[in-house]
């Protein structure tokens, strides 16, 4: 108890309060109690605890004296609108609070005693009253009871009833308005006008512009409403605006409505005619009678009625005379027949130009667009060859497929009618073909000469028609040689004979040999290959007649034949091509003997001794002769010419043998001396 609000008795412990106790500072007090016996230092304590016990001696009150509340005009009935609050520092029934509304008012407002909400019991309008002044009492239920009152506004005692932003602007201006095209900037076109019923801000309207002017064309002022225009108009660009546009008041949430403004821009003649195309491409058929249409051409103005009228001329330049133009329609037909093939203006790129030109109805103001008119063609020519018959040489070892000419016809029609196509009419034997499209003549099969030197045929050229001729040329294709034949002998090997001892450049034989080719190609060439190395014989080089270059001597070489080692003789047949082709044969000479040898003994003398007793018929010798001649010429006969008078002997005439025929003596006859002749 530091306040000293307590004392105590400190013989009987009876604790007396020195002050007035307020249970709203302290509703209980705990003291501690000490007791000591005599003077002993032993002391003993104890805690008091007293309850203070509340008496209804603090009436009600409120936090605030006054207060303001704003409500919405547009609240049901049994809306909360406020909630009072007061305090009693009592406890119990003596702080328990009951609320009641004091003061005067049209049944419009009650207040739960309980929990002092106050609650609209009608509704309520801005426009019929917009404060009321409420006079909220608070009471405890104490005895007796206390009393407190609260004043609701501390101005002028006030509920303010609020407008509430429930109407959106409404337009009240045209959604459509003009303007020309040639008005200036900042020029007024038009006026929006959108009302609101709400009061204050809620009722206060801006206006903007939410779509449309994405080119800003246009400016509004969001406060007057006034739109203008931001820059010049071009109603050939755009000739109508819609712009949706919005009226906002300034309500919180603020309500708004839109409107699409549609302007129309007027037009002003300010444009000039323009074609549709620069340059207009179309075409006609030669032939034709006059006034055949062309085209037809269009130009534009982008004004409108009036201003957009047009008329059409030609201008004047090449070929215009032979056309006519509506200058109404821009129709274009032609004045004359026209000829794509023998009018110059037409000759190469079959067209035509005509400068033409759109002038507006009362003006000068005009624009010029070019037409190329190319005359199509009517097939009313035929394919030509520049020439009637054409002659060429082609080498004959030409490969399969190769081109020899490209023929070629002219059609002075165009497109179709001017497509020639080739063909062949007369038998090629199968050699030659020609390209239907490009008129190429090639080979189709390997060319020989030596089978066939020339074709002659007919190539036709044609077009698309029925009715129109068709043209021809001959062919005549001469194949030249190439050396692709060998010369060659009638025979690979001959016999021949020559009697020895001839003079030399005798003929002893006369080959040929033939070469299927012309010219140089085909002329033959002998000469000795081999076998000749002693220069014997000598051939003829054109005509091919083999000779002796010298006297020869059956004895000393009997033959020259294929296979001999150093007398062979193998003769060459080569022609004049290039490079040249040869062959060869084998040439057999036999050289023939003549009788001019005479037989030779091997031996000039024979010398043979035999006894005296040798009987009769016993073979004393054998004598032999050679003769170099040959056959008949070389056969030998034998004879004794002398000796044999008394016939002791008897010689074989063909052998040579000698054999005795008679007995011999000695005594009589030593020596007996024989001549025998060979023949």
């Amino acid at each position: 108890d530091p306040q000293g609000r307590f004392s105590i008795d400190p013989q009987f412990g009876i604790i007396r309060s020195k002050k007035q106790l307020d249970y709203e500072t302290q509703s209980v007090v705990v003291l501690t109690v000490q007791s000591q016996l005599g003077n002993s230092p032993v002391y003993s304590s104890t805690q008091v605890n007293i309850s203070v016990i509340d008496i209804n001696d603090n009436p009600p009150v409120f936090l605030t004296k006054s207060d303001k509340v704003t409500i919405s005009h547009t609240q049901p009935p049994g809306t909360a609108v406020y909630i009072a609050h007061a305090e009693d520092k009592d406890s119990g029934l003596n702080g328990a609070i009951k609320y009641s509304i004091a003061s005067k008012q049209p049944n419009t407002f009650s207040i739960d005693p309980s929990l002092g909400v106050v609650n609209l019991t009608r509704t309520v309008f801005a426009d019929k009253q917009q404060e009321y002044t409420l006079h909220i009492a608070a009471e405890d239920c104490g005895s007796p009871p206390l009393t407190s009152s609260l004043t609701l506004d501390s101005l002028a005692a006030k509920i303010v009833i609020l407008d509430i932003n429930d109407n959106s602007p409404s337009f009240t201006s045209s959604p459509l308005s003009y303007v020309m095209e040639d008005v200036e900037v900042g020029f007024l076109v038009h006026r929006i006008i959108a009302k609101d019923p709400d009061e204050g801000r809620n009722g206060q309207v801006t206006y903007h512009i939410l779509s449309g002017n994405e080119n800003k064309a246009f400016v509004l002022d969001k406060i007057t409403g006034l739109l203008s225009t931001a820059r010049l108009l071009d109603r050939e660009i755009q000739e109508r605006y819609s712009l949706a546009v919005m009226a906002l008041d300034d309500g919180s949430p603020a309500l708004s409505a839109t409107q699409v403004l549609t302007i129309i821009v007027l037009d002003v003649n300010d444009e000039t005619p323009i074609f549709l195309k620069q340059l207009y491409e179309t075409a006609v058929h030669e032939n034709q009678d006059p006034g055949e249409f062309v085209i037809k051409v269009e130009a534009v103005d982008r004004d409108a009625g009036l201003n957009s009228l047009l008329r059409y001329e030609i201008l004047p330049g090449a070929g215009y005379e032979k056309f006519k133009m509506n200058s109404d329609s821009g129709e274009l037909v032609t004045t004359a027949s026209l000829d794509r093939e023998t009018q110059e203006v037409f000759s190469i790129k079959g067209n035509c130009e005509i400068s033409m030109s759109a002038c507006k109805m009362g003006s000068e103001d005009g624009s010029t667009a070019q037409l190329y008119l190319a005359v199509l063609d009517e097939n009313d020519h035929n394919p030509l060859f520049a020439k009637t018959q054409y002659q060429i040489s082609v080498r004959e070892d030409l490969e399969e497929g190769s081109a020899i000419l490209d023929l070629f016809a002219s059609d002075k029609d165009d497109g179709l009618n001017g497509e020639v196509t080739y063909s062949l009419v007369d038998d090629t034997f199968g050699a030659f073909a020609i390209d239907s499209v490009t008129g190429s003549i090639v080979t189709t099969k390997a060319l020989d000469r030596e089978t066939k030197s020339q074709y002659t045929f007919r190539a036709v050229a044609s077009d698309c028609s029925t009715h129109l001729p068709r043209s021809t040329t001959v062919m005549t294709v001469l194949i030249q040689d190439v050396n692709d034949n060998v010369p060659k002998f009638q025979q690979s090997y001959y016999k021949a004979s020559v009697w020895e001892g001839q003079s030399p450049k005798t003929d002893i034989i006369q080959v040929f040999a033939t070469d299927l080719d012309s010219g140089l190609n085909g002329e033959t060439e002998y000469s000795i290959l081999s076998g000749n190395e002693d220069a014997r014989f000598l051939i003829d080089s054109a005509r091919g007649i083999l000779a002796t270059n010298t006297v020869l001597d059956h004895e000393n070489t009997s033959s020259y034949r294929e296979m001999a080692s150093s007398h062979c003789l193998v003769l060459l047949a080569s022609d004049r091509g290039t490079p040249s082709l040869n062959s060869t044969a084998t040439v057999l000479i036999t050289v023939l003997d003549v009788n001019d040898n005479p037989p030779v003994f091997s031996s000039p003398e024979h010398h043979i001794h035999v006894k005296e007793s040798i009987p009769v018929g016993s073979h004393i010798t054998e004598v032999s002769a050679n003769d170099c001649d040959a056959g008949t010429n070389a056969k030998i006969t034998y004879a004794m010419i002398s000796g044999n008078d008394r016939g002791h002997f008897r010689l074989d005439e063909k052998t040579g043998s000698v054999d005795l025929m008679k007995t011999l003596d000695y005594e009589d006859t030593m020596k007996f001396t024989l001549i025998v002749q060979a023949t």
